[in-house]
């Protein structure tokens, strides 16, 4: 099956499930207040399925290498501190802590913050490695995580029944308003980082081929960092983390399209997002009435699917 053949499949099978989720259940009685709720449901995860398979498929590039995605620089921990620091400080029915716009501000601007000051350290210096900032990325995500759960076992129980809501991510319950405002600003960085596909085909060489072929690498590595931070920022910020997604759609869109051209797989990879997103949430509300959620699956076939790729790189 040609390429083309293989995206318009995906698009195809993503439309089928967003007319399932919005139409089924409709009639003359209904419909408004059912569109009010699904259509931002799906635009909600269209936005965070496209952002985030975008932006791991751009880090992979920079970073050469297929198992890394943006979760592994401590996004999706400093997520997790972020809102646990707002309940503990605030308490769990403070403005802080219920209002949408005020808790989203807070989570976009701590990890966006946190995104500078850790590449800082990269662009400051004359010797810049990438593999520093990596490991710094998961030294700081580990402590984090910690930090979460030291201040967790300390906190109220009720404060912690409302915190726990933000643990996982959540399609369900996502703010209307808050998925309108975000969507210019997310198409508007996909797009930018769409029109740098040729760019990161070069990369996708090496670096050093990327210099010999006249990349200026430093800038556009910083680009791809930057551009990166904000699109995974604002997905977690809007749905929660998902952790092994990205890893997961990005590697079998490599698997499934066999090209090295980014404008193919950027769009492919997102695709495959909207797709693993629409029908997984699909499957979960209809086939096992909400028995589990759609990042526990993911978290699940994601972690298998990692360590499947680990041994299969260290028997190669």
């Amino acid at each position: 099956m040609q390429d083309r053949s293989k995206l318009t499949l995906l698009v195809m099978v993503s439309l089928l499930f967003a007319a399932l989720f919005i139409c089924i259940g409709l009639n003359a009685h209904n419909y408004a207040y059912f569109l009010s709720r699904r259509v931002p449901k799906v635009l909600a995860m269209t936005l965070a399925g496209v952002a985030i398979a975008q932006s791991s498929m751009a880090f992979q590039t920079i970073t050469n290498n297929r198992i890394l995605t943006p979760s592994i620089m401590g996004f999706d921990s400093l997520y997790m501190l972020t809102q646990t620091l707002v309940v503990a400080i605030f308490g769990g029915m403070s403005f802080y802590s219920v209002n949408a716009y005020a808790n989203f501000s807070i989570s976009v601007v701590a990890m966006l913050s946190f995104s500078l000051f850790l590449f800082s350290f990269y662009f400051r210096g004359k010797s810049r490695n990438l593999m520093v900032l990596l490991l710094l990325g998961v030294i700081l995500g580990a402590l984090f995580g910690n930090m979460s759960s030291f201040i967790t076992m300390l906190m109220d129980p009720n404060d912690f029944a409302t915190l726990q809501s933000n643990m996982f991510a959540s399609f369900n319950n996502v703010n209307i308003d808050l998925v309108y405002i975000t969507t210019p600003l997310l198409i508007g960085v996909a797009i930018v980082l769409f029109r740098m596909h040729r760019v990161l085909d070069v990369f996708w060489l090496d670096q050093d081929n990327a210099i010999s072929l006249g990349v200026d690498v430093h800038r556009e590595t910083r680009n791809v960092l930057l551009l990166s931070a904000v699109l995974i920022s604002i997905s977690t910020a809007l749905v929660g983390p998902v952790m092994f997604f990205g890893l997961l759609v990005t590697n079998l869109t490599r698997e499934w399209f066999h090209t090295y051209r980014h404008r193919t797989l950027l769009i492919a990879c997102s695709a495959m997002s909207v797709c693993a997103l629409l029908s997984g949430q699909w499957v979960i509300e209809k086939v096992f009435n909400f028995g589990t959620t759609l990042s526990v699956v993911i978290n699940f076939i994601g972690g298998a699917y990692f360590l499947s790729l680990l041994i299969r790189n260290k028997v190669a």
